[in-house]
């Protein structure tokens, strides 16, 4: 048995269980060992799920970037609300986006300060990356993004709100959201030349 695999295991369990609710028997039970044998890869209950914490912001920053490459051709308009709509149907089928979203959102108290060490330098990083994306502007049909900063994080706000909506409303009310404020959002910050 590799940590790689207990990571795995680990992982399921915290997206599906939190923190709290996440036991290392549980974890150990899945990968068909003992639970002391975890500790030959891991300090504690905290240490694997740093890692795990860690591995999955890791992947969840590669994979945002990989979107953007992948879908640069489209027009910013497309490309934004097509991340949003990628990001709700990965959390309805995907451990690690629901993992990642859950401990966005409710981070284990004992772990509280190590998380958001992890959590806002990834968002402002995503902020700097959306910065760049705005301010190239939208070159279709004349239309600019106006100030770039201020578009960038209020799209960030705007996931955070689809993001709620998934977590608390469901599948079909976080996808109503997501039609009925993209409009007003896209409206808000592109204008005419």
């Amino acid at each position: 048995m590799t940590s790689v695999n207990i990571m795995q295991a680990a992982l399921t369990h915290f997206a599906r269980d939190g923190y709290e609710g996440a036991t290392l028997k549980n974890i150990a039970d899945d990968c068909g060992i003992k639970k002391p044998s975890i500790y030959s890869h891991f300090s504690s209950k905290e240490d694997l799920f740093m890692q795990v914490l860690k591995t999955v912001f890791q992947k969840q920053e590669h994979q945002i970037k990989h979107y953007f490459l992948e879908h640069e051709h489209l027009p910013l308009e497309e490309q934004l609300k097509g991340f949003l709509t990628r990001r709700q149907h990965e959390y309805l089928g995907d451990d690690e986006a629901k993992f990642f979203l859950r401990m966005s959102f409710f981070p284990p108290t004992a772990l509280y300060d190590e998380v958001m060490g992890l959590l806002y330098p990834f968002l402002d990083s995503q902020e700097d990356h959306l910065s760049r994306l705005f301010a190239a502007g939208c070159p279709v049909k004349g239309r600019i993004v106006r100030h770039p900063r201020q578009a960038a994080s209020a799209f960030l706000t705007l996931m955070d709100g689809i993001n709620v909506e998934i977590l608390y409303g469901g599948e079909e009310r976080s996808f109503r959201r997501l039609e009925q404020a993209w409009p007003v959002y896209w409206a808000g910050v592109a204008k005419e030349r």
